[in-house]
């Protein structure tokens, strides 16, 4: 656990304060509570829009990077469907220079014509390039689509289609930009080598002034309870077959979550895992494998995916995928792989911590989902469980009828 502090100004915004005075860096995380689950269909990707559109300029910061540049600082930002988070790193001596930068792009962000048409090419070449131009690329806009009818966890971060991009309209810009980047909707972490009165009388002083706005009003459709298994056959020119099976989970924070995650790390997370070892050391189906979670706000995807040697097909790989979650269900747990998996999880959380960035974000991450005491209160929750948890959430999550699989079929 690391120390932190915790400031509310009278606007709304959240500020952390982490110091840390091992060296003389400071880390400046602004997190803003928007993604791509609050964007409506036909106007989808707005929020990784805004991630690029706020380096551009701003009423007082002609260009974003090079004011930074000049006090020895780097930054960067990403988009997801739950968060957008901009972080810099510079000298502690020139912190104040973060807090210019940051707040004026949050109260007067240059949005001209010009500014919005130059992002927009960067972003659908972007699109083309990542999405429609590389092999796979366009997996998640197909899985999420199988997997949600409802909830606008329907498309991923760089929006649903290439139309979306390009009918973006000024109103629509300034519209997202006035709801979601203000104070009320934001959380500030700064770490490093500050103080406490330091932080409080810099923030009071570049964000104290910036108005508060409403709160955006969640519109966001829930997702009806998924009933039967979903799948789609998708033929393209890749070098191989793919699979792509996800099963619906329970929210972030939710009962069942850390199980669910066990369940991923169990099965499909490094060399030592039980897809690793039953489908590539001792298979001949699939040429990688493995497991993950989407670790959504809300109801997200437990995913097991991989390509497939050469002339085997994605249903035949499903098969023999079925066949190891079969087993897993059927077989207990052992203890020795259960000890494995969280001494894993314990190395990794170690790892985090030992950079100052990281803090930073974890304190913000979980600020924006209620208290930043949650980063350490889950990884204590998930140490705890035990083997018939995860079984029990298990047969709850691995079942056919929670499942959306696509099946990637090459053409070459």
């Amino acid at each position: 656990m690391f120390p932190y502090q915790r400031i509310f100004l009278n606007n709304g915004l959240e500020v952390i304060v982490h110091e840390d005075h091992s060296s003389k860096i400071a880390v400046f995380n602004l997190l803003y509570k928007v993604g791509s689950r609050f964007e409506q269909l036909g106007k989808t990707g707005l929020a990784h829009f805004f991630e690029h559109l706020m380096f551009g300029s701003s009423a007082n910061v002609p260009v974003f990077d090079r004011e930074l540049e000049r006090v020895g600082g780097s930054c960067n930002a990403f988009t997801s469907p739950d968060i957008t988070n901009y972080y810099m790193t510079l000298p502690a001596a020139n912190i104040e220079t973060a807090f210019w930068l940051e707040s004026d792009r949050m109260l007067q962000l240059s949005l001209s014509e010009k500014t919005i048409e130059t992002q927009r090419k960067v972003v659908m070449e972007e699109y083309k390039q990542r999405y429609l131009n590389q092999p796979y690329g366009d997996v998640w806009h197909h899985l999420r689509d199988l997997a949600y009818e409802k909830h606008s966890y329907r498309w991923p971060t760089i929006g649903q289609t290439l139309q979306d991009i390009e009918e973006y309209t000024k109103d629509d810009v300034l519209e997202f930009y006035e709801t979601h980047y203000h104070p009320g909707n934001a959380i500030l972490v700064v770490a490093g080598d500050v103080t406490l009165a330091q932080v409080e009388n810099l923030a009071e002083k570049w964000f104290g002034p910036i108005p508060s706005r409403s709160l955006y009003k969640n519109g966001i459709l829930a997702e009806p309870i998924q009933t039967a298994k979903k799948s789609k056959e998708l033929q393209a020119k890749v070098p191989t077959d793919a699979l792509y099976k996800a099963y619906k989970m329970p929210a972030k924070g939710k009962e069942g979550y850390l199980e669910a995650d066990l369940i991923s790390d169990i099965l499909g997370s490094g060399k030592s895992s039980l897809l690793e070892q039953r489908l590539i050391k001792n298979g001949k189906i699939f040429a990688s494998v493995g497991g993950y979670i989407t670790g959504s706000v809300d109801p997200g995807l437990l995913v097991f995916s991989g390509k497939m040697e050469s002339g085997i097909s994605a249903k035949t790989a499903e098969a023999a995928l079925d066949e190891v979650l079969a087993e897993f269900l059927q077989n207990e747990i052992s203890e020795r792989e259960l000890q494995k998996i969280k001494h894993q999880g314990e190395a990794m959380k170690i790892y985090e911590s030992i950079q100052l960035l990281n803090r930073a974000m974890n304190l913000a991450y979980y600020a924006h989902l209620g208290d930043p005491d949650l980063y350490w209160q889950e990884f204590e929750q998930k140490s705890k469980i035990e083997a018939p948890q995860i079984k029990a959430w298990a047969s709850q999550i691995l079942k056919d009828d929670q499942a959306s699989v696509l099946y990637y079929q090459s053409i070459n």
